[in-house]
């Protein structure tokens, strides 16, 4: 550890002296047990949001789902939000680095995944493979993860899930609260800072966070520091308003800085002799924290009325949110970008949520986005655009004895238009205009066999209209190192899902099963022609009908109360149909991912000081990939490998109330070399990189909190 590192820490933990010392004045806590325990793990009897009929119970929604609870998600390390969850079954993520990361649901990601955060869906040029979410994870409290289509909530864009990033909930009445914390990882000196403070006083609500973290490049075993996978990170989030007995109106903004640098591959250095395989010398820009060519810079702010209105026995909510994506891409020069792009976005979402007699209850309501993307730099990829969505939705749900079902239908309209650019003389995008039209639907039933056990059938319709670079790219994708062709004669996707699924629990034993059938019609992908493009590869997108089947399984078995043995397996195949035998694979499928967690919690002791003490240890084995597309090299077979994590962690508190909640993890545990499947670092020059190896993490979060 070097000597940078260990005033950091130490830093870190005079501050956490004083503040803990500073404490003593305060008259609760919160993590006072009497304090949390009505909302521990509320989430579990509670789905704020699914994809079918809104607010309902999670026992009661018949589609597929994971829910990461705060415990959980406190208790998890990851470079971003995504990394931290991608542990659940049936998530996976498409990774460059240790800095950006792009949710997998069920072996589908970008465009095909929403992502809503501060009631928003996010929308941040996500069609591109080299940059991940513009969020703060330290502002996400809570996660839920919706599989198959979810058009019918969310529109175009859904067809594979929906991830939900939850913020931190409004504090009862009467109360304010001060949070400040850390983090640091050792193998790419990962250091993170934040606080915080909000309340709940009367009527009047507000909560402020900022956050800021850095990290120089991260090493492994066999390649060293590898160059270019530093990142930056600096955010503010907020929120002010007022709660009352009619409802709510909160105005959110959030603002994310995010510097990540871009890892080329190209290697110069010493053989290493054990691999065979050149190296990169290590020099003091390995482990720095300032800048280096070619980095991005990425600016994403976002501006959201969050509003609710209690009108007889239902409710009617209104969400309008602006967010401004501006994109810089740095090759040669610190001061000039060649790539910028600057994408405005304005959400809106008006729904009405009315229980009925007969046990019926309804949900209705509009939503889309209007979007406006101008190119400000002299490289280009896409073209201007408009963009225009409609989509009007009716879903209902209602209980006969032990059976629930639910559904509900909706239609979508998508209006684009993309503007003419000449250069030299030479039009390099001509104009289009795009009109999209889908309808979708869902229809599902749970029904409760009894206490302990669920059983749930569901079938959907999703629905995505082409992205810009689908239908008009041209240009080189440097994060791809492609040049990429769009295909103006693309038609929408449509697919349709059926889920089967169970969960049964006891006092011993919880077991969940699921398993799925998904058939995508005019399914979107890259392929390759028989020529280059000044020196690059050339591509262009194309489409035809492809099938997806797999499913998921989780146990967790705790013989007794203290400890937990946690499995869980998933696994997708995915094909294209009507194809040979070379093409029939689909691109970016995960490999077969087992996982192990043996945890265990510890009754408190050192006379009640250490609360809510653990330790865990965990295996995450990913089988073989042996389907993979290999059409020109596209993609290799990826070997199996094992990971081991250790962590632990434990609560203080300190005279009687107050306390700082401690995390320490060990990820990695025998520093093993590997390429995940869906790393795109692993088809860089020569060998490609291997990912991060031994990691040490350390967390320290401690919240303050004065009841009036």
């Amino acid at each position: 550890m070097n000597s940078n590192s260990k005033k950091y820490i130490f830093a870190v933990l005079l501050l956490a002296n004083l503040l803990a010392e500073a404490q003593v004045v305060h008259s609760h806590s919160a993590c006072d047990e009497d304090s949390i325990s009505p909302m521990k793990e509320a989430i579990l009897s509670e789905v704020t949001v699914t994809g079918l009929t809104g607010t309902q119970r999670m026992k009661d929604s018949p589609i597929a789902f994971s829910v990461i609870t705060p415990k959980k998600l406190h208790q998890s390390f990851g470079t971003n939000i995504v990394d931290a969850i991608a542990v659940q079954p049936g998530l996976s993520q498409i990774s460059t680095g240790v800095g950006i990361s792009k949710p997998v649901i069920r072996g589908l990601g970008y465009n095909r995944v929403v992502v809503v955060e501060q009631g928003i869906r996010q929308e941040g040029q996500q069609w591109g493979d080299e940059h991940g979410l513009e969020v703060n994870s330290e502002d996400v409290h809570s996660v839920e993860i919706l599989k198959g289509p979810a058009s019918l909530m969310y529109g175009s864009d859904a067809i594979a899930g929906v991830m939900i990033l939850h913020p931190e909930p409004i504090l009862d009445d009467k109360t304010i609260q001060t949070r400040v914390g850390s983090s640091y990882q050792t193998n790419n000196g990962l250091y993170d800072i934040h606080l915080g403070t909000s309340g709940h006083v009367n009527d009047f609500v507000w909560n402020l966070l900022t956050t800021h973290k850095a990290a120089h490049c991260y090493k492994n075993a066999r390649d060293g520091y590898i160059p270019g996978t530093w990142f930056k990170e600096h955010s503010v989030q907020g929120l002010l308003g007022v709660k009352q007995h009619w409802g709510h109106s909160w105005l959110r903004y959030s603002n994310v800085h995010f510097q990540p640098g871009i890892a080329e591959g190209e290697r110069e250095g010493n053989e290493n002799e054990g691999w065979g395989d050149l190296v990169w010398e290590e020099d003091n820009s390995t482990k720095s924290y300032s800048s280096q060519l070619p980095f991005q810079r990425v600016k994403h702010i976002k501006i959201v009325s969050d509003n609710a209105f209690y009108i007889g026995e239902g409710t009617l909510k209104a969400v309008v949110g602006y967010q401004q994506n501006y994109r810089r891409e740095f090759e040669d020069s610190f001061d000039k970008a060649e790539l910028a792009m600057r994408l405005h976005t304005v959400n809106y979402d008006l729904r009405y949520q009315l229980p009925l007699a007969n046990e019926w209850s309804l949900a209705t309501g509009v939503n889309g986005m209007w979007q406006k993307n101008v190119n400000q730099g002299e490289e280009t990829l896409i073209p201007d655009y408009q963009l225009f969505d409609f989509g009007y939705f009716l879903t209902a749900n209602k209980q006969i004895g032990n059976l629930r079902l639910s559904g509900g239908a909706r239609i979508d309209n998508r209006h684009l238009e993309t503007h003419e650019l000449q250069e030299d003389g030479e039009v390099r995008f001509s104009p289009l205009k795009k009109n999209f039209v889908g309808a979708t639907g869902s229809l599902g039933a749970v029904y409760h066999v009894n206490d302990n056990m669920n059983l749930r059938l569901n079938t959907a319709r999703g629905f995505r209209a082409p992205t810009v670079s689908e239908l008009s790219s041209n240009g080189v994708h440097e994060g791809s190192i492609q040049y990429e062709l769009g295909n103006n004669e693309l038609k929408a996707e449509f697919s349709t899902q059926i889920d089967m699924g169970m969960d049964y629990t006891t006092h011993y034993i919880s077991l969940n099963a699921a398993l799925y059938s998904n058939w995508i019609n005019n399914y979107i992908f890259l392929g390759r022609l028989p020529y280059e493009t000044g020196g690059y590869r050339t591509y262009q997108y194309r489409q035809g009908d492809a099938r997806l089947m797999g499913g998921e399984l989780s146990l967790d078995v705790h013989p007794v109360n203290p400890l937990h043995i946690e499995n869980s397996f998933s696994y997708v195949r995915g094909i294209q149909l009507h194809q040979t035998e070379a093409e029939r694979n689909l691109p970016m499928m995960p490999a077969p991912r087992w996982t192990l967690n043996l945890h265990y919690d510890f009754p408190d002791f050192a006379h009640g000081h250490c609360h809510r003490s653990y330790v865990s240890l965990g295996m995450d084995y990913n089988l073989r990939q042996n389907n993979y597309y290999g059409v020109d090299d596209t993609e290799t077979a990826t070997s199996a490998y094992a990971l081991f994590n250790i962590s632990a962690g434990m609560d203080l508190h300190l005279w009687g109330h107050d306390c700082i909640e401690l995390t320490l993890c060990c990820q990695n545990l025998f520093d093993k070399v590997y390429q995940p499947h869906l790393s795109r670092l692993k088809y860089a020059d020569g060998p490609g990189i291997a990912a991060m190896g031994r990691n040490i993490c350390f967390k320290i979060n401690i919240p303050i909190d004065v009841h009036l």
